[in-house]
């Protein structure tokens, strides 16, 4: 690989070796640079200012260093974030969503970073702001809203917000009538929470010092939270736990689940000091979902053998396990995403030939219905609906060339209404951009899903440089949809890509299954296979190609970065879970143990401690010419802690061979999401992309 000229020649920061030691199953495990993960880590995201001083230092050292590597750029930062800013409606309101005598929706105000909350009379009239979140940011370096909740009365609001980006979110309630918040702060919550059917108390999930949700807890509007009802403790770390209310009001869901497993505890909202009742206990390997029809339960589970899902139906007076009924039976190649019920109706979201769909029942008559598109790559979205009692769902639209569209559709006409259009104030063609859907041979014969954009006027020759996006894990599957924020480079020539690899579930839940635990390496030879095979079709070449992936996304950045260099001209890694094998090693840290059945467990199995570190990219940085990497983090990000990638950039330019350059900004009034206004967090996307631009030559 030939040194990148674009970048000027400074020193970057040295970083101390401290080396420490450890031996799993006989397998020795040196680490220089264990000291960057403070002791204190559990402290620090609640307050930065504990952070040790020799740390802090480092990492203020590489803020300066890359501010200036990049300090050529701050004009072209300054035009792109000019551009993506003028893409964006200022004013912007979602389209309102009836419940009762009102319609709730969010709106923005000119120029404001934070969402405000509104409701409207029922059938239209001014807008009656609820919450302003640029009133309650004023002052704070770090805010972020959670969950906004109304009370099935009206009366009440139930909001969280996190003002340190740890994720620690207060919970708050506000009398509606008045406007005041009353004294009923709850600290330490997983950011949501769910009314009781009376609306004077509601159920939350709060967070233990790991930052685990452990426990269900109840607070009587008016007492004192430290007196709350505790409800459910789950004893196992491995398992999330989140409660939520269902659409009818009449059930408090306990949701409990690791990555292949789950189990939902009950309880009826207008009790709520009765005990949670188990549905179906959690069985390894077995998931299922609950939506409240009524009568009854419909059920989305795996259950049977059904790996892509199937529905079944199981009465709410007693939706054990034993009184489950197939109601939509499974179908190998469709996988069914998500489930909707109405009362007349039953919506489910599912994907079959790569592409998502809606499908309509009608319960009475079993009759269903698609609602089509005619695009080659799109993306779907249920939006749900407050009420349950409607022939209405709505649903939301876009691809890669059409800006976001709201549909209301009537499940008994079957006419869709278009609610609203994305307006992008600078203007937009969709004629001047192609998208495109190719496939790219991996190396067992799979084939790859690969989501193209690119300006029609761009030279398919070879020569354009591309940015191509990855992420392929925990079965999540990255959409073909609008995004604004691209544009700046798709008008600069690039073809912008995205890999669809294994470890999502683009091509049904084996996709997924095919990019986890043992064989997790096809997640990263997937990414690989794309890259070679867009320039094999001329659509850009090797050194042309800036690689951008976040969390585990930033993983599979690190692990391609190890594997194959050459294929790369520039690599960006988003808070990258890059030191897996030492944070499944540590079972204190906030996730930990929930991962272990998406990763393996270390500790206990020796096979997976081998399968980790073949992979783990902080493990495998060796001496080689890598290209121009920059790597992104943010100080209080409790999912993956700022050390992995300070180690990483450490590691890589001690190891590493060639003189491209190894850039790290972290961002020290934040966490795992970045910078939390709206406008903020353009900046630091017009910061990624003039890296990108720089290291292809066309900062411009």
């Amino acid at each position: 690989m030939t040194t990148n000229r674009n970048f000027p020649d400074i020193t970057p920061p040295g970083t101390e070796k401290r080396p420490v030691t450890d031996v799993r199953h006989g397998i020795v495990r040196v680490d220089e640079y264990a000291w960057l993960r403070a002791g204190n880590w559990q402290d620090v995201f609640r307050d930065p200012s504990l952070l040790d001083p020799a740390i802090r230092a480092h990492l203020e050292a590489e803020n300066a260093y890359q501010a200036a590597m990049m300090a050529d750029t701050e004009d072209l930062r300054k035009t792109l974030f000019a551009e993506m800013k003028g893409r964006i409606k200022e004013d912007d309101s979602s389209v309102p969503m009836k419940d009762g005598p009102f319609a709730y929706g969010s709106s923005f105000r000119k120029g404001g970073e934070q969402p405000r909350y509104f409701r409207t009379p029922r059938d239209g009239g001014p807008e009656d702001i609820i919450l302003d979140g640029d009133a309650e940011a004023e002052g704070k370096a770090y805010f972020r809203i959670g969950d906004v909740e109304h009370s099935p009365d009206h009366r009440r609001l139930l909001w969280a917000c996190d003002d340190k980006g740890s994720e620690f979110y207060m919970l708050r309630v506000r009398d509606l009538e008045s406007r005041a918040d009353l004294a009923d702060s709850v600290p330490d919550t997983g950011g949501s929470g769910a009314w009781n059917a009376a609306c004077d108390g509601f159920f939350y999930t709060r967070l233990d010092p790991n930052h685990r949700p452990s426990k269900i807890c109840y607070h009587a509007i008016g007492s004192d939270p430290a007196g709350d009802r505790l409800v459910y403790e789950e004893p196992d770390p491995g398992f999330f736990m989140s409660v939520g209310e269902s659409r009818t009001h009449r059930w408090i869901m306990i949701s409990i689940s690791d990555h292949e497993t789950s189990e939902y505890r009950l309880l009826p909202a207008g009790e709520p000091h009765a005990e949670p009742k188990i549905v179906a206990k959690r069985e390894t390997g077995v998931q299922y979902d609950l939506e409240d029809g009524g009568d009854v339960f419909f059920i989305l589970t795996n259950a049977d053998g059904a790996k892509d899902f199937k529905i079944v139906t199981a009465p709410a007076h007693d939706p054990s396990r034993a009184n489950w009924q197939d109601l939509v039976p499974h179908d190998p190649g469709r996988l069914i995403l998500s489930v909707l019920a109405f009362a007349g109706w039953l919506v489910r979201l599912e994907r079959k030939d790569g592409l998502p769909r809606i499908v309509v029942r009608e319960r009475a008559t079993g009759e269903e219905h698609v609602v089509t598109f005619d695009e080659e790559a799109f993306s779907l979205g249920l939006s749900g609906s407050y009420e349950y009692d409607t022939d209405t769902m709505r649903f939301s639209y876009s691809s890669m060339t059409t800006p976001a569209q709201v549909y209301d559709y009537d499940m008994r006409t079957r006419r869709r209404t278009l609610l609203k259009t994305q307006e992008v104030p600078s203007g937009h063609d969709p004629d001047h951009y192609v998208t495109r859907r190719l496939m790219a041979p991996a190396r067992d014969g799979e084939l790859v899903p690969i989501s193209l954009l690119y300006h029609r006027d761009t030279a398919l020759d070879g020569s354009a440089p591309c940015l191509l996006y990855g992420y392929g894990s925990y079965g999540i599957t990255v959409p073909a949809a609008f995004n604004t924020n691209c544009l700046s480079l798709v008008d600069r020539g690039f073809v912008y890509a995205i890999a669809h690899v294994r470890g999502g579930k683009d091509k049904g839940y084996a996709w997924y299954e095919d990019g986890k635990r043992q064989k997790k390496m096809n997640t990263f030879t997937d990414f690989i296979a794309v890259a070679r095979h867009l320039v094999a079709e001329r659509y850009t070449a090797h050194d042309r190609i800036v690689a951008q992936g976040g969390s585990a996304g930033g993983m599979l950045m690190g692990a391609v970065a190890n594997m194959a260099p050459e294929a790369f001209g520039a690599i960006v890694a988003e808070v990258p879970f890059v030191d897996v094998l030492a944070t499944m090693l540590d079972e204190t840290l906030p996730l930990t143990p929930p991962e272990w059945p998406e990763w393996g467990n270390p500790i206990l199995s020796e096979a997976d401690y081998r399968t980790i570190a073949a992979y783990s990219p902080y493990d495998n940085v060796g001496a080689k010419d890598y290209p121009p990497i920059l790597a992104l983090a943010g100080l209080t990000d409790p999912r993956v802690t700022y050390w992995e990638p300070a180690k990483w950039v450490a590691r890589l330019r001690d190891r590493k061979t060639g003189t491209n350059p190894v850039l790290f900004r972290i961002n020290m009034d934040a966490g795992h999401a970045g910078a939390s206004g709206r406008f903020s967090r353009l900046e630091e996307i017009a910061y990624t992309y003039s890296f990108a631009l720089k290291a292809t030559g066309k900062s411009r």
